[in-house]
């Protein structure tokens, strides 16, 4: 009558709501997560707690080790530089500390969850690689 199709997704399909079903999945698997919300303002609290946590202070491996407002303000690249910088000094101090160069995980130009078709993935990008190739 309206045109509307009943939808059929099941949990971990990749057509479904994967950005809802990741989001769930990091929720219910938080020490915190209750049994049971007493009520749906403490359903509320716990959520905005829990994505405060998760966007502003929770690093993601998947992101570089920065937050998603990190990558979202802009300021990833700039971190990765002081990033490198410090930890240069350090092994510029301290050199019977490091047996290698550490190495800082890359960053993307792009993220997706499902990377639309006929995209090519741009490389990972290392900042401040100057610093950790120097001699």
């Amino acid at each position: 009558m309206l045109g509307i199709t009943k939808s059929h997704s099941r949990p971990k399909t990749g057509n479904g709501n994967p950005c809802s079903e990741a989001q769930s999945k990091t929720l219910k698997y938080c020490p915190e997560f209750p049994d049971r919300f007493g009520s749906i303002q403490g359903a509320r609290r716990f959520c905005r707690r829990s994505f405060q946590y998760y966007n502003h202070e929770h690093y993601h491996s998947g992101i570089g080790l920065h937050t998603p407002f990190m990558v979202h303000a802009g300021a990833t690249h700039a971190i990765q530089d002081k990033r490198a910088q410090t930890i240069e000094a350090l092994r510029a101090a301290n050199p019977w500390r490091f047996t290698h160069r550490p190495v800082f995980p890359g960053l993307s130009e792009a993220a997706w969850i499902n990377e639309p078709d006929g995209l090519e993935t741009v490389p990972a990008v290392q900042h401040g690689s100057d610093l950790r190739e120097a001699a």
